[in-house]
């Protein structure tokens, strides 16, 4: 029974292996997180104590593909590794993906996940399409997005048909 456990337990991991090797976008375990972050401001404020970085004015921060600008970023990084684990991003917050944006008062960004969450009433846009609600995550690798709206109040979609665009402005609603 445990040789046959054991032998289960050996077919998942290959299986596993095997469609992460198949999926060029799905980067290894080891590599999640481990791209270099380039943040620029207008003023730095390093604390090794605590093991942190604040940025504020005009905060750039990019990693691969995808861009944070905020008015304040708080980052904490590991003191082992020196990796950024978590991104802490206030005020005007606008995070560029592709051709996928979205923005936010507040967002956090787990590096190791790949994953950020904006707060306070968040908007993503792709293609057109728009979610609004008072939560958005966004899961990188994946490219998915999660909306949830506040206690009582609810999310909203416009999802536009392929090849139209949503007309905003002067006689737009």
């Amino acid at each position: 029974m445990r040789n046959r456990i054991v032998g289960i337990a050996v077919l998942l991991l290959a299986t596993a292996s095997l469609a992460a090797a198949e999926n060029p976008r799905l980067p290894r375990s080891g590599e999640l997180g481990s791209k270099p972050i380039e943040i620029t401001a207008v003023r730095l404020f390093a604390d090794s104590v605590r093991n942190s970085v604040t940025f504020e004015e005009k905060v750039v921060a990019r990693q691969e593909d995808v861009t944070l600008y905020s008015d304040r970023l708080f980052a904490e990084y590991s003191p082992v590794s020196g990796i950024i684990e978590k991104i802490v991003a206030d005020g005007n917050v606008r995070v560029i993906q592709e051709d996928r944006e979205a923005r936010a008062p507040h967002a956090e960004f787990y590096n190791m996940e790949q994953r950020i969450v904006l707060k306070g009433g968040a908007e993503v846009t792709q293609g057109g399409n728009t979610l609004t609600g008072e939560t958005a995550t966004i899961y990188l690798m994946e490219n998915r997005s999660v909306v949830s709206g506040q206690e009582g109040s609810r999310v909203k979609a416009v999802i536009l048909p392929k090849g139209q665009m949503e007309i905003k402005g002067k006689g737009g609603k």
